[in-house]
């Protein structure tokens, strides 16, 4: 029986780019597809969500690999379930996570049904991430190389998903990837990352504002245009900024307001276009209240001790999760822990399995 055929996900970058390497080197059928999400043929730049420049660059990786390649355009999904939900979550006052949708919503769904189509039965990313197989099904792990581990964004993952994936950097260090590409002679060799929101070309302020303006019947709010109040805790104004969905909660910099002790975003109020700050000790809480929780295995049927990260370079701590009903869970940190921000993922782990994960709602006072 021949092996069934492999689509790996080609953004242009160094990760995807050596993924596609590694696997048409085994002898495998692999197949190239890059996806075109975000409208920016006008941009002559490298690094952006498919900017004409990565997206040459992934077919010519993809010629250099000896393997066919294709684009799939899925801009219509795109800003149906990860740039709409992004401005509405400013627009609402919370912080939220673009990545994490666009996994759970395109790659994993919606490019894994495309590539379906055109006859892959498994798909392969540039995710530093592993999957391995245990007792009660498949299971997500952080990758081995932690400064580049991307398994916080992959929780909402399904057994289905998982069992149909790849992740082929998952044992191996960014520089051992760079070194395998500068071996083959890949022309991304020595391309540089972007850390920005991929469809996001100036501020995500500018971009707020600009896509509420623009197509106002998509959300349920307009864009505050006037400066945001700032206030302290007691309702104190201290000043003015620029409107609160520039801001999020835990943000230090950029405030602009004078003050004797470092001030820290406590919580942003967009019926009031306010911004209240305070001190550390008050951006300090004991837990959160989480919603739309995920288990990639069975869910516990009674509270759980886990390792939990409220962002994506937290170093983690340990907590008592407890599943309240089907959609809510209630996490309780054994350290008070700094900048929950509504919006943002929590995510569980044990060891470096990644269990689940949920939206954070609130934080608990």
């Amino acid at each position: 029986m021949s092996e069934p055929l492999t689509a790996v996900a080609m953004s242009g970058g160094l990760d995807s780019s050596v993924t596609a390497w590694m696997l048409a080197r085994q002898g495998r059928p692999v197949v190239g597809l890059s996806m075109l999400l975000w409208d920016r043929s006008q941009e002559a730049r490298h690094g952006r969500c498919c900017g004409a420049l990565d997206l040459g660059d992934a077919r010519r990786v993809a010629e250099q690999c000896g393997i066919p390649h294709y684009t799939l355009r899925m801009d219509e999904a795109f800003r149906r379930d990860v740039v709409d939900p992004f401005v509405q979550e400013y627009l609402a006052g919370r912080t939220p996570l673009p990545c994490t949708r666009c996994n759970t919503f395109i790659k994993f769904d919606l490019f894994l049904e495309r590539a379906r189509s055109l006859g892959a039965e498994r798909m392969a990313t540039g995710h530093y991430a592993r999957i391995l197989e245990g007792p009660e099904g498949y299971e997500l792990h952080a990758a081995r190389h932690q400064e580049k581990d991307q398994s916080y964004f992959l929780f909402e993952l399904n057994q289905e998903q998982l069992v149909a994936s790849e992740f082929p950097l998952g044992e191996l260090t960014k520089e051992q990837v760079r070194e395998m590409a500068r071996k083959a002679g890949l022309i991304v060799a020595e391309k540089g990352e972007s850390m920005e929101i991929c469809f996001v070309a100036s501020s995500v302020r500018e971009f707020v504002q600009e896509q509420a303006s623009a197509h106002a019947e998509r959300y349920s709010r307009p864009a505050a245009v006037g400066a945001a109040r700032v206030e302290d805790t007691s309702g104190r104004v201290l000043g003015e900024a620029e409107p609160y969905y520039r801001y999020t909660v835990g943000q230090r910099r950029g405030l602009g307001i004078a003050s004797s002790g470092r001030l820290y975003v406590l919580r942003v109020d967009p019926d009031e276009n306010r911004v209240v700050v305070g001190g550390r000790e008050e951006l300090t809480s004991p837990g959160l209240v989480g919603e739309r929780s995920h288990w990639i295995g069975p869910a516990p049927d009674s509270p759980i001790e886990a390792t939990v990260k409220i962002r994506s370079r937290h170093p983690g701590v340990e907590a008592r999760i407890t599943q309240q009903d089907e959609d809510r869970v209630r996490v309780e940190f054994e350290t008070p822990q700094a900048g929950v921000a509504p919006g943002q993922a929590a995510v569980f782990y044990r060891g470096t399995r990644v269990l689940g994960g949920c939206w954070i709602a609130e934080s608990v006072k």
